[in-house]
């Protein structure tokens, strides 16, 4: 079966790196993705639930903080897996992403690693 995955993040080449590393080579998942917080939570209203969201944290208009606090507080997406996927490297966003989310990944990231990880929480949930 097909697992969606949604990357959130505003860089396009993170995005662009997923969707070809991901999608691309791995006929078992599908990447949909959104540029920010907003465009995320506007997906996720329109129906578009992901089985996975990659979530950056360093995001302008919408941090990943907000962008997580916001999801988890909706009965209709609270269940949803979370990763954190972020330049953040600093041991408070480690402690707390680790706390909050499923996952906590450091960008650069191996699409390998990335994909055993994902499996690993689509595994549990």
């Amino acid at each position: 079966m097909i697992k969606t995955i949604m990357i959130v993040d505003d860089d396009p080449g993170v995005i662009y790196t997923v969707k070809q590393g991901l999608g691309g080579l791995f006929s078992d998942y599908k990447v949909i993705s959104a540029e920010n917080g907003k465009k995320c939570l506007d997906l996720l209203g329109k129906k578009e639930i992901p089985d996975v969201i990659l979530l950056d944290i360093m995001m302008p208009e919408m941090s990943g903080w907000e962008t997580l606090d916001k999801i988890k507080k909706n009965p209709l997406w609270k269940n949803i897996p979370v990763v954190f996927l972020t330049a953040r490297t600093d041991s408070i966003a480690k402690n707390a992403g680790g706390f909050l989310a499923d996952d906590y990944i450091e960008k650069p990231f191996k699409i390998p690693e990335l994909k055993q990880r994902i499996d690993k929480i689509l595994k549990t949930k």
